[in-house]
């Protein structure tokens, strides 16, 4: 299985190929878009503000590459601002649109303690999630703890929501619908159950 990690140039590539690597994985850092057909799967990290984000991914010409993947059926994980790219729009910073490969948008925490949200914190299923694979070999009915850094969350319709969390507002932790998936904590910084995601990822 060949798997890309898009390197638009605002991602924390070192983790994550970290990651897949003590999964056995090797990962390939692809930067240019007309190659991301080549792959079985495909992570989109991202760090830093959307709008930046969105400007380097259209600039470099892959926004209609990701679209062309993921209209293939092929899997798409993102993480963290990468899962908050994969919604039509955010509100970070004034307005601007995503890939729109999931409904919904992104919007500050409006009730949290303290912003940004930075830490371990508790996620568990929704009905949806239960007993979807992404979720496979974790005892998420008891929750499971990830970590975050994030300022923004997404609002999006609950049959796509697989795992939440609470933080002043309840949000999506974990979203999933057919080929797209998308998670706002950093699994290649939440240890062994964050490896456990990405290897049920992989097993897709």
């Amino acid at each position: 299985m060949r798997i890309g990690v898009i390197n638009y140039g605002v991602g924390n590539l070192g983790s994550i190929r970290n990651a897949f690597a003590a999964l056995g994985h090797i990962v390939h850092l692809e930067c240019e878009p007309s190659k991301l057909m080549e792959y079985d799967k495909l992570i989109l990290p991202g760090v830093g503000a959307f709008g930046d984000a969105c400007d380097m991914i259209r600039k470099q010409g892959f926004d209609e590459a990701i679209r062309e993947f993921a209209k293939n059926g092929r899997y798409i994980l993102g993480i963290c601002l990468g899962m908050q790219l994969l919604f039509e729009k955010s509100y970070e910073f004034g307005e601007h649109f995503g890939l729109a490969l999931l409904k919904g948008e992104i919007v500050r925490f409006a009730n949290a303690p303290r912003v940004p949200h930075i830490g371990w914190n508790q996620c568990l299923p929704t009905r949806f999630g239960k007993n979807h694979p992404i979720l496979k070999g974790l005892e998420a009915h008891k929750g499971i703890y990830l970590y975050f850094v994030h300022s923004y969350h997404a609002v999006v319709d609950s049959k796509e929501v697989l795992a939440v969390c609470e933080y002043g507002d309840c949000f999506p932790a974990i979203v999933g619908y057919e080929n797209i998936f998308g998670i706002q904590p950093h699994p290649e910084k939440s240890h062994n159950i964050g490896l456990q995601l990405l290897h049920n990822f992989l097993m897709l």
